[in-house]
């Protein structure tokens, strides 16, 4: 299969996936988003002039802002990807558990750790330009759902990563850029008319970022397990299978 099938293949079972775990994703991404919402609003409202600093450390200042700004989109996104791992590859034979079962199953630790590493490291890329931010985004965006999946350290979650996606970079690269950039301009749209809605301020920024991030994170999540499942086939063989829709409650 070339490569443009297999993208192709891969979004529509993305989008088979998301409209069958709706709700679920819903709920999941309300419970993540709405907290972490508010480190950007923070990141957003922070008025540099403002501060009493000297003239180098204040552009040093607005530099780091506008790079919190860039970062904190990302934050949540591989630990959101990997609690939707558990749902979607939960072993075969039990289906996937109920909301609350899964809450205590969450490996929480590992997927703060390697959600904070994996921001950092796609800032440092970005610091030295716009390819490494991309490389490090594109070989180290599965980490979250390995750590799920094959009970991974936070550290051997990104290494195993960049493994899978050794040999297939551009297959990855082809899915999870273009979802990571359509939903950018689709949130910031949602942003543009929350902040037309509730006006420039931080209870604006705050709904704004968790919005977008409600609505559009659940697809980079969905992308990220179905990538990181076919991926572990092709390399070992065999993989979980992905639940097609939830349990009957």
């Amino acid at each position: 299969m070339n490569l443009r099938h297999r993208v192709a293949g891969l979004y529509q079972r993305t989008w088979r996936t998301y409209r069958a775990w709706f709700p679920t994703l819903m709920l999941l991404a309300l419970v993540i988003f709405l907290p972490l919402g508010l480190l950007d609003a923070f990141a957003v409202n922070v008025e540099v002039d403002s501060l009493d600093l000297t003239s180098g450390i204040k552009v040093a200042a607005v530099f780091l802002a506008v790079l919190a700004v860039t970062t904190t989109g990302l934050l949540g996104e591989i630990f959101f990807s990997g609690a939707i791992a558990l749902s979607l590859t939960h072993p075969d034979g039990e289906g996937p558990p109920p909301l609350r079962e899964m809450a205590r199953r969450i490996k929480y630790g590992r997927l703060i750790l390697v959600d904070v590493g994996f921001v950092l490291v796609v800032a440092a890329g970005l610091l030295l330009g716009a390819v490494p931010g991309i490389l490090a985004f594109v070989f180290l965006g599965l980490a979250g759902p390995l750590i799920e999946i094959e009970d991974h350290t936070a550290l051997g979650a990104l290494k195993r990563s960049a493994q899978l996606v050794r040999g297939s970079f551009w297959f990855v690269f082809w899915v999870v850029v273009p979802i990571e950039l359509v939903g950018d301009a689709i949130g910031g749209a949602v942003a543009s008319l929350v902040h037309h809605l509730l006006g420039e301020n931080f209870l604006g920024a705050w709904l704004a970022e968790a919005l977008s991030n409600i609505v559009l994170s659940p697809v980079f999540a969905v992308a990220a397990v179905l990538l990181t499942v076919e991926l572990i086939a092709a390399r070992e063989g065999t993989a979980p299978p992905i639940h097609s829709a939830p349990a009957p409650a």
